[in-house]
């Protein structure tokens, strides 16, 4: 599915508002290595946008690009309604960047952080000891705001560092691989985060390796391959774009095994694991004719398991050879 070129405006409540990122034919080279061959994106807002793809795939340096950090080579490419290459400096007081890796000095307190990048913002002493208090109270760094951040864990870091990032109250944040490393419940804190910053008007970039990351959060996600947008759409919109999905039976019993197969015609089988594996789209209804032949042959299945595709699929249909399908999917019975 290609990525098509879209209008840098989107329709809200009546009216027309500037989206929060548009490129279109955005290019960047190093020497004859081609990172980003002419991708286009949109992304309204107010939502969170994932683009997802395998290391060196190019994610990082349109993160770059879009955020001034790296000129493009090519490519039109407005950011909060500013023209980037333009007025870059526009762009810069409309964004936040949360890198791969954290920008927390170890060295200085969490709070001491925060006032540093309040003086970077050129606030006054007291509006930077405002906004200070406000987010470590909103990110739960209250009580370690006096200790050094070298004492903190990764999922308080990460906290410190997107708290950090919000001291310039910027609308656009683009958050590079922000969980990377962070243990589950960290990983759900910081999903919890990202929902409330998208509740109060943020527009988030996230790049991210994982999949149900992305799943859970973004309302729209590209797939980055080879420097081109191999997909792009919504969570499900994608995972229709690929074919695998079936049902999957295990028997104890090779004589059940076998009459099941015979039973139920055009299936996958796996003599060694006494497994058939039958095409289906997950529905109630194939389900339940897949049941209903086996019971009215009295064949009985030790295992039933539910397979439908998922955007692990999606990413590794578009970016790299299939997978073997993950059997921990629902278990029916």
């Amino acid at each position: 599915m290609p990525s098509p070129v879209m209008p840098t405006s989107s329709e809200a409540d009546g009216h027309l508002s500037p989206d929060a990122v548009s490129a279109i034919g955005l290019r960047k080279s190093y020497g004859d290595k081609v990172i980003l061959d002419g991708i286009d994106l949109r992304i309204p807002a107010g939502t969170v946008f994932a683009l997802l793809g395998p290391n060196g795939a190019g994610k990082t340096t349109a993160v770059k690009i879009l955020s001034t950090l790296v000129t493009a080579d090519a490519g039109q490419i407005h950011v909060g309604g500013h023209d980037l290459a333009a007025d870059p400096q526009a762009v810069r007081a409309a964004i936040g960047v949360t890198g791969q890796f954290s920008a927390v000095d170890g060295l200085i307190t969490g709070e001491e952080n925060m006032l540093l990048m309040a003086d970077l913002h050129h606030l006054s002493k007291r509006e930077g000891q405002r906004v200070t208090d406000e987010l470590l109270e909103r990110f739960d760094l209250v009580e370690a705001a006096k200790k050094p951040a070298s004492t903190y864990s990764g999922g308080m870091k990460r906290r410190l560092d997107i708290a950090m990032t919000l001291v310039g109250n910027p609308r656009i944040i683009f958050l590079d691989e922000p969980t990377t490393g962070l243990d589950p419940r960290s990983r759900h804190n910081m999903w919890g985060i990202i929902r409330e910053l998208v509740t109060s008007g943020v527009t988030v970039f996230l790049t991210t390796q994982y999949l149900d990351e992305a799943d859970e959060l973004a309302d729209r996600i590209a797939v980055l391959n080879d420097g081109r947008i191999a997909a792009e759409g919504t969570a499900d919109e994608l995972k229709r774009i690929v074919p695998g999905g079936h049902v999957r039976l295990r028997f104890t019993d090779p004589a059940a095994y076998r009459s099941a197969a015979s039973t139920l015609g055009e299936v996958t089988r796996d003599d060694e694991a006494l497994a058939l594996q039958i095409r289906s789209d997950g529905s109630q209804r194939e389900l339940r004719s897949v049941l209903d032949r086996l019971d009215a042959a009295g064949i009985e299945a030790d295992e039933l398991t539910v397979h439908t595709p998922d955007l692990d699929d999606v990413f590794f249909a578009l970016t790299g050879p299939a997978r073997v399908p993950n059997q921990s999917k629902e278990t029916v019975r």
